[in-house]
């Protein structure tokens, strides 16, 4: 049996690809213009990276790209470009008006005797994550606090005790996750309990 004398060379790793990612677009910066904001993000590379927005960019690489284009194709493309970017700003100017429309419900609610419980709705609109929060809110107050679905479904976070003051607070003062909900957009509400028949 031959022995073989010629070992394998070990194999260098090859070091993982640096990827630079749009901040706009948060794509890499070769597929912006797959993206609906495709003039800011050739703006930002333009600003931060002007050797790779020349490589993709400049006039040589736009030629190179759309050479075999012919002008009538280049036109579409450019208009169809135009009206993606204006749709994409119309849907985000749309979604900004739905969120600072959007209100925080705080609601008392009296249960049984001197006992209260304080149920927030609404915040899911200010991008607040609801379990985060009630972890939030049960930590913050030493207190019992978990997400549940109201009489309309929809998803709300339920604190034991009466804490509603301090949430109008944190709220105010942009406490922790809830910094991004505009203190203009909050609602108390108070629920009387039901008073037993006697």
């Amino acid at each position: 049996m031959a022995s073989t004398e010629q070992e394998a060379a070990p194999v260098e790793p090859t070091p993982p690809k640096q990827v630079l990612y749009c901040q706009v677009c948060t794509f890499p910066v070769e597929y912006c213009e797959f993206g609906s904001s495709f003039t800011r993000c050739k703006e930002w590379l333009q600003k931060e990276n002007p050797a790779l927005y020349d490589k993709f960019y400049s006039e040589e690489a736009l030629q190179a790209k759309i050479g075999t284009l012919s002008l009538e194709a280049q036109e579409k493309l450019e208009k169809d470009t135009a009206k993606k970017e204006a749709k994409a700003e119309a849907k985000a100017d749309a979604a900004l008006k739905k969120k600072m429309a959007s209100t925080v419900t705080i609601k008392r609610i009296e249960r049984n005797k001197r006992k209260h419980v304080t149920a927030i709705h609404g915040l899911e609109a200010f991008d607040v994550d609801l379990k985060k929060a009630a972890k939030f809110f049960a930590q913050k107050f030493a207190t019992g606090a978990s997400v549940t679905k109201n009489m309309q479904g929809l998803d709300e976070i339920v604190v034991q005790g009466d804490v509603s003051g301090d949430i109008v607070e944190m709220i105010e003062d942009g406490v922790g996750l809830l910094k991004n909900v505009p203190k203009d957009n909050i609602v108390e509400v108070e629920e009387k309990g039901k008073k037993a028949a006697s």
